[in-house]
């Protein structure tokens, strides 16, 4: 004898795997969509972030000077444009406690020579001196210490950051 309850427990069968069948299409859907959206967001995230992050310094270098007398240039390095800072600490003279440094870029013929930074904190213990030059564009960079000078004191550095 077929009752009521019967019916409804076929009804629910019926009924449940065409239900489920519908959520899931629906939530393969819906899933699909959502990880096309995430993945569109995640690729906008890391391009926006690969351009914000672009380093102000791309590259440096360190180093030390020992008994560099006036005249002398650094190792050369190669600089696709952007500012240049150089950095001295731990300077030592038999002389005055003054140090300067002059940034030039490498040419055929004479070699450019943009200004001259005078550095005297990295005579104090602990201290550092920093110059800055503005772009220059890019090509080939060395600095040179105490560029025409006469005086002719040997001069050591303890440490010497490039940053281009």
């Amino acid at each position: 004898m077929w009752t009521w309850r019967d019916s409804l427990v076929f009804d629910l069968a019926v009924n449940r795997n065409s239900f489920y069948g519908e959520v899931n299409v629906m939530a393969t859907s819906t899933m699909a969509r959502a990880g096309k959206r995430a993945t569109i967001v995640g690729m906008a995230a890391v391009a926006a972030v690969g351009i914000l992050s672009i380093p102000a310094q791309a590259s440096s270098w360190t180093s030390h000077i020992s008994n560099a007398y006036n005249d002398f240039e650094s190792r050369r390095w190669t600089d696709n444009g952007g500012s240049t800072t150089i950095k001295f600490s731990g300077c030592k003279s038999d002389g005055t406690q003054a140090v300067t440094v002059t940034l030039r870029k490498d040419v055929l013929g004479p070699d450019s020579k943009y200004s001259t930074q005078t550095y005297t904190n990295c005579f104090k213990s602990g201290g550092t001196s920093t110059g800055k030059w503005d772009d220059h564009g890019s090509g080939n960079y060395y600095f040179v210490v105490n560029y025409g000078s006469n005086l002719y004191n040997p001069t050591s550095v303890g440490w010497v950051g490039v940053y281009y």
